[in-house]
């Protein structure tokens, strides 16, 4: 995507002397914008509202009290796009263990129910963020139900894998009924794309999916496609000493990432999928 110079002249920023694409991810464009000798990230979603960006703003600003995030500058809508603008910042290089540290530091900021201020629409899913009293009911009719029904809308979706689904969510439903979690602050899409280290080597986390909810939630995605390497989950159980078990429970978390992945990308992600149901 090109931003027109018209566009680019009605940003609430000074004196803008250059824009340019950079990488940003699958779901926004994404700019570096130089203004009055100042460097932004900009994110672009064509044909939305301003508040299509509330929930990354919302998640930025609860993140951003404990640990470093990039800081929510300007938000908006430009010829019906919408836009969200924040400081640039430079990336170094850093310890992965102090990253773990981090990560529990925002595990410890806890809410009475789970879920967030605010819902948010990615791509083909709605996420409901209503609070819940229940993990369990947050978990299997809040996230996991709309995702399958969004696979299975997809065509890819089928009565084997329903019926191990329906296996995996009563063997949570199980262990939960004798578990109890603290609804946690939870970046909500930790993979390694989404970490970063400052020039001083301060770790930050960007594009935020926040929610209340479960940290091993969390812990899952760090799982998924790797970029975390064992000095991380010591710094985290520095911190949050990990419990037992944990690496049995991480399946039904990583189903959801997996799941997401095979509606927005096709089959090339029902293998894993089948290998976690498959276990069920």
């Amino acid at each position: 995507m090109k931003l027109a110079k018209q566009w680019i002249q009605q940003l609430p920023l000074p004196d803008v002397t250059e824009c340019r694409p950079v990488s940003g991810g699958d779901i926004n464009e994404a700019f570096q914008l130089t203004a009055a000798g100042q460097r932004y990230f900009m994110k672009v979603q064509p044909n939305h509202e301003a508040a299509y960006f509330n929930h990354e703003a919302l998640g930025l600003k609860a993140i951003g009290a404990v640990i470093d995030t990039p800081t929510p500058q300007y938000q908006g809508q430009i010829d019906g796009d919408a836009y969200l603008v924040l400081n640039w910042l430079d990336s170094g290089r850093g310890s992965q263990y102090d990253l773990g540290r981090a990560v529990a530091v925002m595990h410890s900021q806890h809410q009475e129910r789970f879920g967030f201020v605010d819902n948010h629409e990615t791509g083909t899913i709605k996420k409901d963020n209503s609070w819940n009293d229940s993990w369990v009911d947050f978990y299997l009719h809040q996230r996991l139900q709309p995702e399958v029904a969004a696979a299975s809308e997809a065509g890819r979706w089928n009565r084997w894998r329903q019926e191990h689904f329906n296996a995996m969510c009563d063997r949570f439903s199980q262990y939960y009924s004798a578990h109890q979690v603290v609804p946690s602050l939870l970046h909500g899409d930790l993979w390694a794309g989404n970490y970063m280290f400052l020039t001083d080597g301060t770790p930050a986390l960007i594009d935020p999916d926040a929610v209340y909810g479960d940290p091993e939630f969390d812990l899952a995605m760090t799982t998924v496609f790797g970029g975390f390497e064992p000095a991380f989950y010591q710094g985290y159980a520095s911190v949050l000493p990990l419990a037992d078990g944990l690496d049995d429970r991480l399946y039904w978390y990583r189903f959801y990432y997996l799941c997401m992945h095979l509606i927005l990308f096709g089959e090339m992600y029902g293998g894993a999928v089948d290998n976690i149901l498959a276990g069920f």
